[in-house]
């Protein structure tokens, strides 16, 4: 893969050519995404923080850590924006699309990293194909469909989130606001690692070459439809972890570069030791909030 890597697509179009060397290596791919993931979550935090009073801790586990930063932004911080009507869950259409951007980008951010490899088997095996003569797609009808299950995604998270803080289960720094919902759902993010599905669709995501030596496409549709399916499948793999997010805060980037690099690292292809210790701990920390939730409402006994 890597001398692979090195090699020029040439007999792919420039435009084409040019994706394919970009995600060829992995490593550039994720600093890029990454960065775009801290520039859009230190945004919507300087968003929240301008009109956030106490400590930051309120934001999720970790977040104190940015009580230092100082205040700025206040100019942000306008009821056009719709912030501050969101953290009391007086969602109007501005604030929908604003959270529905918020989890596109993270969702994207988050994913594109582990998904480089998928995408540079496809534009490898499409240079090959160009060599030969016969009509290849770019990879970007590819990355597209990938894409847009991603985004399809973050619409239903963005109406989980709503619904959620209807509930009164999310506070106004967007993290729970139940010991026993944030610890359902690390319980369940970690039941869900030892699933068959899980492991299906983890397969799929580490070994896209069969995939695409048995469903080859040469039309944009057919490739489109590829990017979907390889989409439903890494959906499929992360969905569960990626609801990790409600019980932590939902714009908490520390938490975000964990779970992304956990994913990451699942799909490089480290075997199921992995996936099954990640499951684990989600499970310990799920049940550790239960009992603390379960304990701080114990009637104390009478001395």
């Amino acid at each position: 893969m890597t001398q692979a890597a090195d090699r020029e697509l040439s007999h792919l179009p420039p435009a084409a050519s040019r994706l394919g060397a970009v995600f060829a290596r992995p490593k550039l791919i994720a600093v890029v995404c990454v960065a775009a993931l801290a520039g859009l979550g230190w945004l919507t935090l300087a968003i929240m923080i301008a009109g956030h009073e106490g400590s930051l801790a309120a934001l999720g586990p970790g977040m104190g850590l940015l009580d230092l930063l100082p205040r700025a932004l206040d100019i942000l911080c306008r009821p056009e924006f719709g912030v501050a009507a969101m953290h009391h869950g007086g969602w109007g259409a501005t604030g929908f699309a604003l959270v529905a951007l918020m989890w596109g980008a993270m969702t994207l951010a988050m994913m594109l990293p582990s998904a480089a490899p998928m995408i540079f088997t496809y534009a490898e095996i499409a240079d090959t194909a160009a060599r030969k003569g016969e009509p290849v797609v770019s990879p970007f009808t590819l990355a597209g469909g990938y894409m847009v299950v991603w985004l399809g995604f973050a619409v239903a998270a963005t109406i989980a989130q709503l619904v959620f803080a209807r509930l009164m289960l999310l506070d106004a720094g967007m993290a729970s606001a139940s010991g026993l919902f944030s610890g359902a759902i690390f319980i369940a993010a970690g039941v869900y690692q030892f699933s068959t599905l899980k492991h299906a669709c983890l397969k799929q995501c580490q070994q896209p070459f069969p995939f695409f030596f048995a469903n080859w496409a040469t039309t944009p549709r057919g490739v489109f439809r590829l990017g979907l399916r390889q989409g439903l499948y890494c959906v499929g793999c992360c969905w569960a972890m990626m609801l990790v997010m409600f019980a932590v805060g939902v714009m908490n980037v520390i938490w975000m570069a964990a779970l992304g690099m956990v994913m990451t690292i699942e799909k490089i292809g480290t075997g199921k030791r992995f996936t099954y210790a990640v499951g684990v701990v989600l499970i310990v920390v799920g049940a550790g909030f239960v009992f603390t939730a379960v304990a701080a409402h114990w009637p104390a006994r009478a001395i």
